[in-house]
């Protein structure tokens, strides 16, 4: 079987490359370890619910994401978050707190004290940080913003988007942008301001103000249509080497159960976690595989949980709740599905996902599914004065959730592509590198399928 590209993982980097060297015109073939397309991507329904076991929605940041939904056909399907989704709140103290949106509500919010808003108003003043020397965002904040803002505002972010620790993980490489601003306006906040006529002609939306969708079926409606639109698709396929034939060209050598099957490319793309890649990589340049074995992943269990609306106190009236490590508790947020999204669940049921583990506690990821629910039920209760039990659960566990953009990792990314030189015609996208959003794997995938559609083109 001869391909002009096979592309290695079916996660959303992989079908949204493949999808653009389909319209390409390239000849493409994809191969996939699991059972199903869209990776950490699936929707479940449920006694008239519906939960996502990865992620709830995603973020409207680049005009490439509306761009991929119109060629899918799936405009009608889009849905934009509710408006109450608008309001998130941080743990403090035991409480829910609104996470102010503007300045007047940062300047009359409880979440932070008089000191954290004075040392917001010294930002402009504080001096630019050395662009030569890497720092974790727990220090760029501390030394920007104070430990205040570290501790109720940047911890529990980090925690939702990476499940990672704010001590390990690097600036430029996990938060680009935001280096970026202090190293060009010497201010995150005269950076905001300044930049914001930049951003506009980029046509890009920045993070916090994009609004949040998700798709009438959940997000796997999305990938799902990639799935359709860029196959073929082989599934319960697992890659185990890559040969490099006499002519430039390679092969694909897989597994399908008891058989063993050959795939043969111009070009690969391989969009498969570090440890894949590093697997197929090590045989022809070992340097980029021990890069990639230093990548590290973080477990997260994801527990979604049904209740009757009225053996809650909360009014769930926003997108959910992040819950700093400072306040020792075992959740790492919980998500107000049903809020966020109409639809997700009948009348008089409120739906909620909660997250634990992560590199704060990695070890509750690793619980029964018995202890995980009961776990995330005492969150609930301790949160949301949760008053009777949940009328169903269901656990979802990923051991390895989501890369980690620890300190060095920009590096270890420079050392894993330096295979694409030893190894004309093979490329990597995957969300390692470049983001771990659902918007940064689309960006990554088209980015990708154009270097690979521009080296097939120079080549031929």
């Amino acid at each position: 079987m001869s391909f002009d590209v096979i592309v290695v993982g079916a996660g959303m980097s992989g079908l949204c490359a493949a999808h653009g060297l389909r319209q390409a015109g390239l000849k493409v073939q994809i191969v996939e370890a699991g059972p199903r397309a869209g990776g950490v991507i699936a929707s479940v329904s449920r006694d008239g619910c519906l939960y996502e076991t990865g992620p709830n929605s995603a973020l409207d940041t680049t005009p490439l994401i509306g761009e991929l939904v119109d060629a899918l056909g799936l405009r009608s399907r889009w849905r934009a978050a509710s408006e109450i989704a608008n309001c998130r709140y941080v743990v403090r103290d035991g409480q829910l707190r609104a996470l102010p949106m503007s300045p007047v509500a940062f300047f009359t919010t409880p979440l932070f004290s008089v000191g954290a808003k004075l040392a917001l108003m010294g930002e402009p003043f504080t001096r630019r940080g050395d662009p030569a020397r890497e720092e974790s965002i727990a220090a760029f904040v501390r030394r920007r913003l104070g430990s205040e803002f570290l501790d109720y505002a940047i911890d529990p972010f980090v925690a939702g988007v990476y499940a990672g620790d704010p001590e390990k993980i690097s600036v430029p490489a996990a938060f680009p942008k935001l280096h970026a601003l202090e190293q060009r306006w010497g201010s995150l906040i005269r950076g905001q301001i300044l930049g914001a006529q930049e951003r506009k002609k980029a046509r890009e939306t920045a993070k916090n103000t994009a609004r949040s969708f998700s798709f009438d079926g959940g997000m796997q409606v999305l990938t799902d249509a990639l799935a359709r639109a860029a196959g073929p698709l082989a599934l319960g396929v697992r890659a185990t080497r890559l040969g490099r034939r006499p002519d430039g060209g390679y092969t694909l050598h897989a597994q399908d159960g008891d058989s063993a099957l050959q795939f043969q490319a111009r070009a690969v793309l391989l969009a498969t976690p570090a440890d894949v890649t590093g697997a197929l990589l090590r045989e022809h340049v070992p340097d980029a595989a021990d890069a990639l074995a230093g990548i590290d992943y973080a477990p997260v269990a994801s527990v979604a949980s049904a209740y009757a609306v009225a053996d809650l106190a909360h009014a769930l009236d926003g997108f959910g709740a992040l819950v700093p490590r400072r306040e020792g508790r075992r959740a790492l947020g919980v998500l107000f599905s049903s809020s966020m999204f109409d639809g997700r669940a009948p009348a008089g049921t409120a739906l909620l996902t909660t997250f634990i583990g992560g590199r704060r506690q990695p070890e509750l990821a690793g619980l029964s599914e018995a202890e995980l629910g009961a776990l995330a039920h005492q969150e609930h209760v301790g949160l949301l004065g949760a008053r009777g039990a949940p009328t169903w659960q269901a656990v979802t566990r990923w051991p390895r959730a989501i890369p980690q953009y620890n300190l060095g990792h920009l590096g270890r990314v420079a050392r894993a592509e330096a295979a694409s030189k030893a190894l004309p015609g093979v490329f990597m996208a995957a969300n390692w590198k470049g983001g771990v959003s659902v918007g940064d794997c689309i960006a990554n995938g088209r980015r990708s399928a154009e270097a690979v559609t521009g080296w097939l083109a120079h080549a031929a």
